[in-house]
């Protein structure tokens, strides 16, 4: 017996349409108070109100202790991107698709797009991501939890050597390649994870560091089974 969709009232659905597109745009959910300016709520307690009302219909999950705590469960996730991922690995990348390398683990000092590193080409709608990506990064461990950036996710990444502060990058760490939000202040750099368990990366300068790219997007493990 297949169970049916939860029923969300128009304002409930706004809500996930825009918790869906934050994550499609910038790799993360909103916060509450982003998801009240870009609504005209009074408040952010109001966005709150209808997050705990789309939480017990079980299209998403409320991570308590950080602002951006909001998942959407597997079975959301299926139904929003169905349409889109369905044409993953199509024969004809002439139908409006755009073919993206998937990289795998990174071999310390060689480029991040070296043939090594590829593991397959993903084909995928030209329109999924508001911004292009350049490659899709095989996410490894749970530091973005919190994000919504789960172990085995596949992050689209645009290559770039600058970052603003607050975006969600591909960094190079000497030999090794991370994924964590950007944070720049005078003196120094800070990386901080989307997990209370894992601990920020402060970067002191002189130390080797490099923005590899920006996230600009993520498609969730489960939707490639």
């Amino acid at each position: 017996m297949i169970d049916e969709a939860p029923k969300l009232t128009a304002r409930q659905q706004q809500i996930l349409d825009l918790i869906q597109s934050a994550i499609a745009r910038t790799g993360a959910p909103p916060t509450r108070a982003e998801i009240a300016a870009e609504l005209g709520f009074k408040s952010a307690n109001a966005a709150e109100e209808h997050l705990q009302a789309l939480a017990r219909k079980g299209v998403i999950e409320l991570v308590s202790g950080t602002s951006r705590g909001i998942r959407l469960k597997g079975e959301t996730l299926r139904s929003i991107h169905e349409n889109r991922i369905k044409q993953f690995d199509l024969p004809l990348p002439s139908l409006a698709q755009l073919g993206l390398p998937l990289v795998g683990r990174v071999a310390a000092g060689s480029p991040i797009l070296a043939q090594e590193h590829v593991d397959r080409t993903y084909y995928v709608e030209s329109g999924l991501f508001q911004r292009r990506p350049d490659y899709l990064l095989k996410v490894r461990g749970m530091s973005m939890r919190d994000a919504g950036i789960m172990d085995g996710d596949l992050l689209a990444v645009q290559s770039t050597k600058e970052a603003k502060n607050g975006q969600i990058i591909v960094a190079r760490l000497g030999d090794d390649v991370t994924v964590k939000r950007f944070r720049r202040n005078k003196h120094l750099i800070e990386l901080h994870a989307e997990n209370p368990d894992y601990p920020t990366i402060v970067v002191e300068p002189g130390e080797p560091f490099e923005v590899e790219g920006i996230a600009v997007g993520l498609i969730r493990n489960t939707m490639l089974m």
